[in-house]
């Protein structure tokens, strides 16, 4: 075994696997409690609700363009992360300070105002830092590995594990404490999480290998009235978050901002593809731009784990599992926990049919990871249209059966995209195109929103109207499973021409 290798892997990917795992905790503890927290603490109707989680989705998945550009032009991968981590720890650990529960008088809702503002400041913070963090350390596993070098795709699965280990974990442990003990101690160990994660990729970036450097030092350096160019970059950030700090208050200039980012983005793909690429450069890109597609329509599936899943998990279905009484924000921990399981098995099975010589292609896999995650939505679709005032929770196994399924999809489409990104792309622009990946999953929150806002119920007498609750949920349930499979299924007629446009790119 090569010294700087560590189970045929480079050591380097273990160190995007554990800053990734601990920031992935952070964020998906956050995450697990998010519509929770503001539909039970601070008394948001359902329809807000989804409304500032596509807002917050949106925006954290979006703002990666800005720090995957500013990441591949001047400040390195490294320092980019390790900004990100910074901004994600402060987040964070301002998601703590909860103030005083909502408290409804005469029928109307009184918050504490100072709170939210600091709520809002902090998922602004967490916002930003993942703008800096997520798009180069999946980059940073890319550049690990020869363009032509077998190992990639079962390297970004195994990286893809590391995400969801974080997952399983602060589900568990952050949404049980959150809704046990108080939101306070689950916001707060999502915190120490991300401590932890920005202490393990400083500690050991030695095994990067000098891959994740400036492309310029020298730039960084340079100085006006006495300030570095690089000083001014993170003064830029600090300003980028009070920006979206007031931003993310107003939905609709949320998908405003949205909406000219891919503007600008496009013309700059467009530009890019026919000026500055070669013929098979130009076709490797459009096959990135439909796999990125693919990606849009599968998390605008996903993320409704977070939304219409949890609500239904906590008003519709039991909760005991294996002996254990959990809580609606801890059972998220399903998906992360069977990714993991499957993980092994999908890193084992890409090689093996490739040396058989029947390993699907990228846009296959795609196809059938869209076709799998709508297939997923059939034991919740079941379980909601037999809700009824004599059984009113469903069984919580059909909870468990809607995420063995849809972990079976995403094995399928995310780490092999993420793959893809760094495969495909112009090495210059490598970073910005991961950027693009994300943007398209802002798009995703923001569909999935509304999605979800298709279940929203209207309390009456302080209570969710059962039947009429179940009927909205089975409804769009049944819509999620004839999108999925729709869509595969037009993504599966496409496979062909997106191939040949890969030019041989595994």
């Amino acid at each position: 075994m090569a010294s700087d290798e560590l189970f045929g892997h480079p050591k380097g990917l273990y160190v995007c696997f554990f800053t990734e795992m601990w920031e992935r905790f952070s964020f998906y503890g956050m995450k697990a409690l998010l519509f929770l927290y503001l539909t039970k603490y601070h008394r948001f109707a359902d329809g807000p609700s989804y409304d500032l989680l596509g807002a917050y989705g949106g925006l954290v998945y979006a703002v990666p363009v800005v720090g995957g550009l500013l990441a591949d032009r001047y400040l390195g991968l490294r320092k980019a992360v390790v900004l990100g981590g910074v901004l994600l720890v402060l987040g964070h650990l301002g998601m703590a300070l909860e103030g005083t529960e909502a408290q409804v008088v005469d029928g109307v809702v009184h918050r504490d105002e100072r709170a939210l503002q600091v709520f809002y400041l902090s998922l602004s913070l967490i916002i930003m830092g993942v703008g800096f963090l997520k798009p180069n350390i999946s980059t940073i596993v890319g550049r690990l590995y020869a363009e032509d070098d077998p190992r990639r795709d079962s390297g970004f699965t195994i990286f893809y594990a590391g995400i969801n280990v974080g997952g399983l974990f602060s589900s568990l442990v952050c949404g049980w404490l959150g809704e046990t003990y108080g939101w306070r101690y689950g916001f707060g160990a999502a915190g120490v999480g991300m401590v932890a994660g920005l202490v393990m990729f400083l500690s050991l970036q030695r095994h990067l290998k000098g891959l994740a450097e400036a492309p310029d030092a020298s730039v960084l350096q340079h100085k006006v009235a006495g300030v570095s160019f690089e000083h001014r970059l993170y003064a830029g950030a600090v300003l980028g978050v009070l920006g979206v700090w007031q931003v993310i208050q107003r939905g609709g200039a949320v998908q405003g901002a949205m909406h000219v980012v891919s503007a600008l983005f496009i013309g700059w793909f467009g530009w890019f593809i026919v000026t500055q690429c070669t013929k098979v450069q130009r076709e490797q890109m459009l096959a990135l731009a439909a796999l990125i597609m693919a990606c849009l329509v599968f998390f605008s599936l996903y993320e409704q784990t977070y939304g219409s899943w949890v609500a239904f998990t906590d008003r519709m279905m039991t909760k005991r599992l294996v002996g254990f009484d959990l809580t609606a924000g801890a059972l998220t921990f399903l998906g992360s926990f069977f990714i993991v399981a499957f993980a092994p098995l999908f890193a084992w099975l890409w090689p093996l049919l490739e040396r058989a010589g029947v390993n699907p292609s990228k846009p296959t896999k795609s196809a059938l990871g869209l076709m799998i995650a709508g297939l997923s939505f059939i034991p919740l679709w079941w379980a909601a249209k037999n809700v009824n005032e004599a059984q009113p929770l469903a069984s919580v196994w059909w909870l468990v059966w809607a995420y063995v399924v849809l972990e079976v999809g995403e094995s399928f489409i995310s780490p092999i995209g993420l793959s893809a990104v760094t495969q495909l792309s112009v090495d210059r622009v490598v970073s910005l195109m991961m950027g693009a990946w994300f943007l398209a999953t802002a798009y995703s929150e923001v569909i999935a929103a509304a999605f979800g806002k298709l279940t929203s119920v209207g309390e009456v007498d302080g209570a969710v109207p059962l039947a009429v609750a179940a009927a909205k949920y089975a409804d769009s349930f049944q819509s999620m499973v004839w999108l999925g499979l729709g869509s595969g299924v037009v993504f599966l007629l496409l496979t062909k021409p997106i191939s040949w446009g890969m030019h041989g790119v595994k």
